[in-house]
């Protein structure tokens, strides 16, 4: 691992981070498979994006499975944590809440465009404080403008706080396969079907079976992220083929599984 890259003290990381006096700070560190990230937030927003890597996101706002090519816009002041699926190389930057208008509202996953990698890649080598009108000032302007375009992407769920969603919520992200309808859990819980539809819309945006399909959806993402194959995914997330998982992955993302990991 590059020693410049290492990871650091996260106290000592989220102090320099907002204590940064510049508009757009870079940050280059490389984590090993499986490390924590503990929950913290930012002063400052922050696009948190993996040049290698699957990095799981759980922030107040929802949970991101989030593979190269994309990113987390995180807003300032949002507790979060990550979780490294694999070596996870993170080359993310910090940008004052006053630093440009029009910026995204809301923690999302985003695309990220050849322009907006490039150019976070030269942002690592920007010497802070930058100053404006220089080179290295118009590459940290033209970032602001790329952020001002992030394009949103399906890669979050939101959980619900009702205790009767939340326990059938909890029991699908363990058991994704669980093929238990509606009414069965409508049943099991002694309340309407009705009113578990209604629930779910006004707590997570989704009908139950949007929401199922996210959670399997992201899971996947994880799986193939691995180097699981198609068909063990597909089987072990309760499809009934390969084909079904494919038909469901192209529709949400318009690509195949390997066309998707490919451009990665």
């Amino acid at each position: 691992m590059d020693r410049s890259h290492r990871p650091a003290a996260l106290p000592q990381a989220l102090r320099e981070i907002d204590e940064a006096r510049s508009p757009v700070t870079g940050r280059a560190t490389d984590y090993p498979a499986g490390w924590h990230i503990e929950p913290h937030a930012h002063a400052k927003h922050q696009l948190i994006y993996a040049v290698r890597g699957v990095m799981a996101v759980k922030a107040e706002a929802g949970r991101w499975v989030v593979p190269p090519t994309r990113a987390i816009w995180m807003r300032a002041g949002m507790t979060h944590e990550i979780r490294c699926i694999g070596e996870v190389h993170m080359r993310s930057l910090q940008v004052a809440p006053d630093a440009a208008p029009r910026l995204l509202d809301e923690t999302q996953a985003v695309g990220i465009s050849p322009l907006l990698r490039e150019l976070i890649r030269s942002a690592m080598e920007v010497r802070q404080p930058y100053v404006p009108g220089t080179r290295d000032g118009r590459v940290m302007r033209l970032i602001l403008d790329e952020l001002r375009a992030l394009p949103v992407l399906p890669l979050h769920l939101q959980m619900p706080s009702d205790p009767r969603l939340l326990r059938i919520c909890e029991r699908l992200q363990q058991h994704l396969d669980d093929s238990t309808t509606m009414a069965g859990w409508a049943r099991q819980l002694v309340v309407d079907v009705k009113t578990i539809q209604r629930l779910f819309l006004k707590e997570t945006g989704l009908t139950f079976g949007q929401w199922r399909q996210q959670a399997r959806l992201l899971r996947a993402l994880e799986l193939l992220a691995t180097g699981e194959k198609v068909i063990d995914v597909a089987l072990s997330l309760g499809y009934e083929s390969p084909s079904a998982f494919a038909t469901m992955f192209r529709r949400q993302f318009d690509q195949t599984p390997s066309q998707f990991f490919a451009e990665s």
